[in-house]
């Protein structure tokens, strides 16, 4: 019998992240899978980010009293249940109903923080309010800086712990898997439209009765009228600012008083910036293989990222993550956290919240698992010297692959 990933509706029967994907594929038309699934051009980066994982491998310890475990860690002086949160992914609100509140509580029910996303269909005071929790922002720094200036406000006023601010897309990248979905901009081929309405379940949560999504956050750059999630995208697309730099960076940390992250480095040089910055923290990220393609990963770059930074701020990174034991093999390297984008997308688009839940649950209890079989009791026991560079012919010493960092640290 050909193997097969569960693609049905009993969300207790995912057993990994795949299912999950599966799942999410046969409840959503087509377009809106792919919006997830694909990245830029020949899609090489979204492959390099999932290929790294297979050349790391786990040198495991023997004989060692396991039997208490702990799956927690330390960011910014507080602590989460596992080491990793949901990072921002925008659209949300177009694979399930509220999907940014559904998210958020999701995060906040299983003790770890939660990026909303700039391009989120819920209000940010309305997330905070309902879903509770560490709830933190992403930002785009757009031409209009009051428009991110009174984000900010917003954000401060309602309790969001920290900005996290994507610099990766000042040009945006080409996906043309996307693209093939539509026969001129915003406008669905035949063969899109048709597949739609074999997708009733979708139609039923997420068009009725009000039809598109709208942006909740971003009313200061749209016209009147136009904040749906169809008619705003190509306004947004025009107010990225190519002019970005650093300076742009200082003019943010001088007006947020709360943490301050930068996601999209991916080489130490910028990192060592983002420290005379002023930053608390950076996140290693090539946008999920969805900007420059033919980039590295997160995980190629991120040793010599923490040896730089030398636990000035934290290093935090995103890309490719499927596992639990993936996120082990990050904080073996010497990261605070890992940022999930995709595996906690398709567990929204499969069945809302509790397939978020189940996401996050199958990720806890695989990075408990990995923990045991590796001989270690703690995220905090973590260092080089339990992982292999397969290919490099090298050992990562414990002193490279545990560098000073952020945990425990306010």
């Amino acid at each position: 019998m050909k193997r097969r990933f569960y693609s049905g509706r009993d969300v207790d029967r995912a057993h990994g992240i795949d299912d999950l994907r599966e799942m999410a594929r046969g409840r959503l038309p087509n377009f809106c899978f792919e919006y997830i699934e694909g990245g830029s051009d020949d899609e090489a980066t979204l492959r390099r980010n999932r290929d790294v994982f297979d050349e790391i491998a786990f040198v495991p310890r023997t004989l060692v009293n396991v039997a208490r475990r702990s799956t927690s860690s330390e960011l910014f002086g507080k602590r989460i249940e596992a080491p990793f949160m949901i990072g921002p992914t925008g659209y949300s609100g177009m694979m399930f109903r509220e999907g940014d509140v559904k998210m958020a509580s999701a995060a906040a029910a299983a003790g770890v923080p939660f990026v909303l996303s700039n391009v989120s269909t819920v209000a940010l005071e309305e997330v905070v309010r309902r879903a509770g929790g560490r709830i933190w922002m992403q930002v785009y720094l757009y031409r209009s800086r009051d428009a991110v200036a009174k984000l900010a406000a917003r954000a401060q006023a309602a309790g969001v712990e920290a900005l996290v601010v994507t610099t990766d897309s000042a040009v945006f990248g080409k996906r043309e898997w996307d693209l093939r979905n539509y026969a001129r901009p915003l406008q669905l081929t035949l063969r899109n439209k048709l597949d739609v309405l074999c997708h009733p379940r979708w139609m039923a949560n997420v068009l009725w009765p009000s039809g598109m999504p709208r942006f909740a956050n971003l009313g200061d750059l749209l016209p009147p009228g136009q904040n749906s999630v169809k008619g705003a995208t190509v306004t947004l697309g025009r107010q990225l600012d190519p002019s970005l730099s650093w300076d742009d960076i200082a003019w943010l940390r001088g007006l947020w008083p709360g943490k301050l992250l930068v996601k999209g480095v991916m080489c130490a040089p910028d990192a060592q910036k983002a420290v005379q910055a002023g930053l608390d923290g950076i996140v290693l990220s090539n946008h999920g293989g969805r900007q420059l393609d033919g980039a590295v990963s997160a995980m190629d770059v991120l040793p010599e990222v923490v040896r730089q930074v030398d636990g000035r701020l934290a290093v935090m990174l995103d890309g490719g993550f499927r596992r639990g034991s993936d996120i082990l093999k990050a904080m073996a390297l010497g990261a605070d956290a890992v940022l999930v984008g995709r595996a906690t997308t398709w567990g929204l688009a499969a069945a809302g919240q509790p397939g978020v839940e189940r996401a996050l649950h199958i990720l806890k209890t695989e990075i408990d698992r990995t923990l045991g079989l590796l001989g270690c009791c703690s995220v905090a026991g973590l260092d080089g010297s339990y992982l292999r560079w397969v290919g490099h012919g090298r050992m990562l010493s414990g002193q490279e692959g545990a560098a000073p960092s952020m945990r425990g640290r306010d």
